[in-house]
């Protein structure tokens, strides 16, 4: 088995585990802490964006600095920030970003 075929089989049992889990916690039989390490455990981290990053994305998307910052419901100057280097997307923010690099604009409206 290759690198790539066991990622993609581990892939597969990583959601088959983390949809069971959901199930569970959802009908009350696992608690949020427990649930949570199952997110940490079987879920893809988040990637970072740094400044071109961001700036490539808004660029791409067609959208203004402060039609993205509406998008994500934070402020012009946190955009700008994060666009020169001075700040960096985290939280929400950087999930949303994500979300808007993997599915488009759709996605979040």
């Amino acid at each position: 088995m290759t690198t790539k075929t066991m990622t993609k089989v581990k892939s597969r049992i990583f959601d088959a585990v983390h949809e069971t889990a959901s199930d569970l916690h959802r009908l009350g039989f696992i608690d949020k802490r427990k649930m949570a390490k199952f997110d940490v455990l079987c879920l893809d981290p988040v990637p970072k964006y740094d400044s071109k990053k961001i700036r490539a994305l808004r660029d791409h998307l067609m959208l203004s600095q402060a039609v993205l910052a509406a998008v994500l419901n934070t402020s012009l100057s946190t955009v700008r920030k994060w666009e020169i280097g001075d700040k960096h997307p985290s939280g929400p923010s950087l999930k949303l970003l994500n979300l808007l690099d993997r599915k488009g604009l759709e996605a979040v409206l």
